[in-house]
């Protein structure tokens, strides 16, 4: 098995910066693109070396990582007529970390294939602080051989590394977390508008419910910063709509009905055109009144 040494990496915003630089330490040689160059300064300061392209990004790399917003981002980095995959030396490994749609995950590894590329999907969750803490929950979905052969990689930024399945896996399973933590997080929000409205101190009640049965990751770990006033984002309100849209569309292609999903989706969406898209998911708190 070819040692992996150099890595290509795309997309250096909060998670990806973080990411890029775990591989660094590491002993990997990282190569970086974002459109914002200035979100990558503090890795080209580390050592890292710039690249003006995604395409020049790509060119010579034992691995390239992406970490981008939306699946029209991965389809057009990947799938475009300079991108990743005509660019990639053959037996190359490509990673998707983005959020992204299961079907799209399943073309690029098809198209992939066709040039002896070997295309993974392993979306992440774990926030801006799973990022820093490399302690990411990484779900991965292709060839389990490549699977095994990236475990440096993985290793060196999450804790959490699931093998899933086949190309799309890694996807499908990412939207079922966001789908459960969509939940979680509503559930959080309307337990303190309540508490509000009764008249109670929000502060006592979440000293009370929250080591509790309903107690969560949600409540502890993102409600309490919006309780606390802090509403910056370790991940998007926008990113989460985007999630729970695709996790809409493939539910209507598996014949699954998710209510849940649906109202949190629709609270997220008012969220955004009332221009908090690019506040923390804390913010649903605001949907609701209490802050």
């Amino acid at each position: 098995m070819a040692t992996l040494k150099k890595i290509g990496f795309i997309g250096t915003g909060i998670m990806g910066a973080a990411m890029a630089g775990h591989l660094m330490d590491a002993g990997f040689e990282v190569s970086v693109y974002n459109r914002t160059k200035s979100k990558a300064d503090e890795l080209i300061k580390k050592g890292a070396k710039w690249c003006g392209t995604p395409a020049q990004c790509s060119r010579g790399q034992d691995v390239i990582i992406s970490m981008v917003g939306y699946p029209k981002d991965v389809e057009q980095i990947y799938l475009g007529d300079d991108g990743i995959i005509v660019n990639a030396k053959a037996g190359a490994y490509i990673i998707d970390m983005t959020t992204s749609s299961p079907t799209l995950a399943e073309k690029i590894y098809n198209e992939a294939k066709v040039r002896d590329v070997h295309a993974i999907d392993a979306p992440v969750t774990g926030g801006d602080t799973g990022a820093k803490n490399a302690t990411l929950t990484i779900f991965v979905g292709g060839d389990e051989a490549d699977f095994k052969a990236l475990a440096p990689i993985f290793n060196a930024i999450g804790k959490n590394i699931v093998y899933l399945g086949t190309a799309g896996s890694g996807q499908k399973a990412k939207i079922a977390n966001q789908i459960a933590l969509a939940g979680s997080l509503a559930g959080a929000c309307e337990a303190f508008a309540y508490s509000k409205s009764a008249g109670l101190d929000i502060d006592k009640v979440f000293a009370s419910i929250s080591t509790g049965s309903a107690g969560s990751k949600q409540m502890t770990d993102i409600v309490k910063r919006g309780l606390d006033g802090n509403f910056d984002p370790g991940f998007m309100i926008k990113h989460l709509a985007k999630d729970l849209a695709i996790g809409t569309e493939t539910s209507m292609i598996y014949g699954t009905s998710l209510p849940i999903l649906a109202l949190v989706l629709h609270e997220l969406r008012k969220m955004e055109s009332e221009g908090h898209g690019n506040e923390g998911t804390q913010s649903l708190l605001k949907y609701y009144d209490v802050k």
